[in-house]
Order: structure tokens, then C-alpha cells, then sequence
């Protein structure tokens, strides 16, 4: 079974409705003030479960008062709800606190002239240790290329696919929905190694970045999947789809989610999209690239994310610097 995560069950359609109505018209002018600055939709949802959950909560526990009303003993017994009773994550709550706060924020420098006296006191309240609480799933190359000959067999050569453009690309869940066919061309080949997309991809924060694909890994289940999609009469420009009652449709997070289960059934370790990153990233460094080449090849502002997601062990790293030095010392004696 893959990674679980906890999910929310304290919202429903029921609760939403006995919401205070000035919460839910802060919430939504928010989320539409989010749209204004273009970003992503799949941000915005994150918001409004988030803020949901948050009025949820204060329906529940705080008398449903307005959200400029809420005092900081308030917000530390939200938190300590979310913790201690209904088992989220450090990083999970941060998150909500962080919607919070961008709301806050909204409140603060768009609506002043409603709320004059509003002062936000979501940053005055000290954020749980960001402890991880789900083991970490590390794949190699080799454990996956095993996974995906598995899913070639059953002939799931979409998900193959899929999963194979994870590993070789190391792109997000998202993003991976957003490639499309006709970017796969020779034109499209940068130094004899990657795929480089012509158009640039939305990624996390509404940047829009260039993605790269390693062609030798990813070209075999990219064939497969073209062929049945030909097969199937499938002219979507899209590379990853579903069928719905129209037809052919882009492919969602949601939809590689699923997926996600399915390529669970064949793993001996939980599965989830976002290890793959750390596997693609972990092969850029043991083909010795630099920090630096790295950080432009996935789209990073910086450097420092190498280090977070290079999975590379020290005993590996050290195996590999004798290796070369012996090698070395070997070359200079017979000189």
C-alpha cells in the first residue's frame, strides 16, 4: 500500500453551509485576488481546503466567529487539534497555517480600508518542529526499471509512461500532466542527452520553466505508449490522458494518483511521485554533474536543493572517490 497520508475529515458540504457567511466571502474574495495574480488553479484549491478546514474548525470550537475576531489562543488551539487529535503532519500544518497567513496578509494591505484595526497574529505563533513522520521511500534506477517492465507486461503503457517521464525527468505530479506529445521530436534533443520542452512549463509558484527529459530512459515506454495511443485512435495533444464521456481528456493530478496505486501493486516499498525527483536528482549527481547544472536542469533558484533531495549514500560517494583514485594512482605508475 503506498504512502498514506492524513487526510481531512473534518470538512463535508453540510458543515461548509453553516459556515459564517463573512468567512466564506473572505475566503472567496482571497481566492479570487489569487487568480488575479495568475496563479495556478491547483494552488487555489490548495487554499480554499485549507482555509475550509481552518473555518471548519472555528464552526466548531470558537462560537463560528468572523476570522478577524479569532484571538492567538485560538490559532495555538486549532494547531494543537491538528497535531495532537487529528494527526497531521508538521509540515501539513504549516501549510494550513500558511494559507492563513496569506489571507491574513490580504486582509491586512487590500481590505484596510474595511478592516482598519485588523492586525494579523498567525506569524506571532510558533510553527510545530518540522519532523518527518512517513518514512522515506529511496528507489534506484535499476528497482524502478523492474517496476516499469512489470507495467509494460500488464500492458499499463500509459502509466509506464508516466512513471518513466518521472524518473528520467524529475518533474512534480503536476507538471507531469502538462507535457505534450509533439515536444518528444529530434529537434527537441540538447547535447546528445535531453529532451528540452520547447514551450515552458508551469511549475510550483507559477514559474515557468524549461523541463528536461533524459532520452535513452525515457524513448522506449514513450514508443509503446505513442503506438497504443495510435491504436486507440487517441488525438489528444496531451500526452497523458483519460477517457471521459467527451472523449479524450488532459490527464490530472488526480488521475496519476490513481496511477500511483496501481504502481504501488508492483513495488516492495510505498510509492509516491515526488520520490522520483529525488532519484532523478540523486543520478545527475552520481553522473557527476555540478551542483550548479543541476540547480538549472530542474529549475531550482538555488543550490541548496541538491543537497535535500541527493539520496546518494556516503558509503556509495566514498566507494566511488577511491575508485577514481586508485584508478588515477594506477594510471600514473605506468607512466
Amino acid at each position: 500500500m503506498g504512502r498514506q497520508t492524513q487526510m481531512n475529515k473534518l470538512t463535508s458540504p453540510e458543515l461548509t453551509k453553516q459556515i459564517n457567511p463573512e468567512n466564506i466571502q473572505l475566503m472567496n474574495d482571497f481566492l479570487e485576488y489569487l487568480r488575479s495574480l495568475k496563479r495556478s488553479e491547483g494552488t487555489i484549491k490548495g487554499y480554499k481546503s485549507d482555509l475550509l478546514i481552518v473555518f471548519t474548525y472555528v464552526l466548531q470550537n470558537c462560537g463560528n466567529k468572523s476570522f478577524i475576531d479569532l484571538k492567538k489562543r485560538e490559532i495555538v488551539s486549532l494547531q494543537n487539534w491538528l497535531i495532537n487529535e487529528n494527526g497531521n503532519s508538521p509540515a501539513r500544518v504549516r501549510r494550513v497555517k500558511a494559507a492563513l497567513s496569506s489571507l491574513s496578509n490580504y486582509i491586512e494591505n487590500i481590505l484596510d480600508d474595511e478592516y482598519e484595526d485588523f492586525r494579523p497574529i498567525i506569524r506571532k505563533i510558533e510553527n510545530p518542529q518540522n519532523t518527518p513522520v512517513r518514512e522515506k521511500s529511496v528507489f534506484s534506477t535499476e528497482e524502478m526499471e523492474v517496476i516499469l517492465q512489470k507495467l509494460t507486461e500488464a500492458g499499463k503503457f500509459q502509466i509506464a509512461c508516466a512513471l518513466a517521464l518521472a524518473v528520467y525527468s524529475g518533474r512534480r505530479k503536476a507538471e507531469l500532466t502538462r507535457f505534450k506529445v509533439d515536444w518528444f521530436k529530434p529537434e527537441n534533443v540538447v547535447f546528445d542527452y535531453f529532451y528540452c520542452t520547447p514551450e515552458k512549463v508551469l511549475t510550483k509558484g507559477a514559474k515557468m520553466i524549461d523541463c528536461y527529459v533524459i532520452k535513452s530512459g525515457f524513448d522506449p515506454y514513450l514508443k509503446r505508449w505513442l503506438q497504443q495511443r495510435k491504436d486507440l485512435s487517441i488525438n489528444s495533444e496531451w500526452l497523458f490522458v483519460t477517457k471521459t464521456d467527451k472523449g479524450y481528456e488532459q490527464a490530472s493530478a488526480e488521475t496519476l494518483n490513481s496511477w500511483a496505486q496501481t504502481i504501488d501493486r508492483f513495488t516492495v516499498k510505498p510509492f509516491y511521485w515526488h520520490s522520483m525527483r529525488h532519484l532523478f536528482v540523486s543520478n545527475l549527481v552520481r553522473d557527476g554533474m555540478s551542483e550548479s547544472d543541476i540547480t538549472d536542469v530542474v529549475g531550482w533558484a538555488n543550490s541548496a536543493m541538491v543537497q535535500v533531495y541527493n539520496d546518494v549514500p556516503a558509503s556509495e560517494r566514498l566507494s566511488k572517490f577511491f575508485e577514481n583514485k586508485r584508478a588515477a594512482e594506477a594510471e600514473k605508475a605506468e607512466k
